[in-house]
């Protein structure tokens, strides 16, 4: 199944990243808010379905995070779009990720690193955060019960926010809460009803469930 894509509205700065595997293509946008002293990369789902930055959950995850006061850097992983390289299930991909969060830290320093990703993107983001340091999380619709392994993750604990639909028709609703709630320290689960894999004709929602459940780890509390 292809993953629904659109350009992101507005003009998005275009960036080259030198990767492991070559050229990065990437899009850095600024807050739209009052900006907060934070920086979200957010990683798309899986390329071999047709995953890109430019994703409808992918912008729209990052337009949510740009309304509340955060910069956003999204990226294609190797072989996708502009980005140099190929497939490498999830290894490789997890170093496109160090090496964009490695580019953000040094132009960004005085900025916090979030993570955010969607469907693949979450399981890769996720089996990053640790590593990174980075100060949130974001997982949409992680993979749980898929291929991709979830068993031997050095898990957050940091702030942590997982988005599921439950008509997910793709990943296993079910399989995503069981999950969540074995967990040492669970992540806050937000279940949206009658919502796809692509949360279609719930993208607002989506922004929405974002919104909300970071407001209150934004480091300047937003005005009321």
């Amino acid at each position: 199944m292809n993953e629904t894509t659109a350009k992101p509205a507005g003009a998005d700065a275009a960036l080259v990243i030198d990767g492991p595997a070559g050229r990065i293509e990437a899009a850095y946008d600024a807050a739209e808010a009052t900006p907060q002293p934070v920086l979200a990369i957010v990683c798309h789902p899986l390329p071999t379905e047709g995953g890109t930055m430019h994703n409808k959950v992918v912008t729209m995850a990052a337009r949510a995070l740009r309304e509340s006061g955060i910069a956003t850097l999204r990226f294609n992983f190797r072989g996708v779009g502009g980005s140099e390289g190929k497939f490498d299930n999830g290894d490789g991909e997890l170093d496109d990720l160090r090496a964009v969060a490695a580019w953000a830290r040094a132009r960004h320093p005085d900025k916090a690193l979030w993570l955010a990703g969607f469907s693949f993107g979450a399981w890769v983001s996720l089996r990053g955060a640790v590593e990174l340091g980075a100060a949130a999380l974001i997982s949409i619709a992680p993979p749980v019960g898929r291929s991709w392994e979830f068993t031997d993750i050095a898990l957050p604990t940091m702030p942590w926010l997982v988005i599921q639909g439950d008509a997910d028709e793709i990943v296993d609703a079910t399989a995503v809460s069981d999950w969540v709630t074995s967990l040492p320290s669970p992540p806050e689960l937000v279940e949206m009803p009658d919502t796809s894999h692509f949360f279609h004709r719930k993208l607002m929602d989506l922004r929405g469930a974002v919104k909300n459940g970071i407001r209150g780890w934004l480091p300047q509390p937003p005005a009321a």
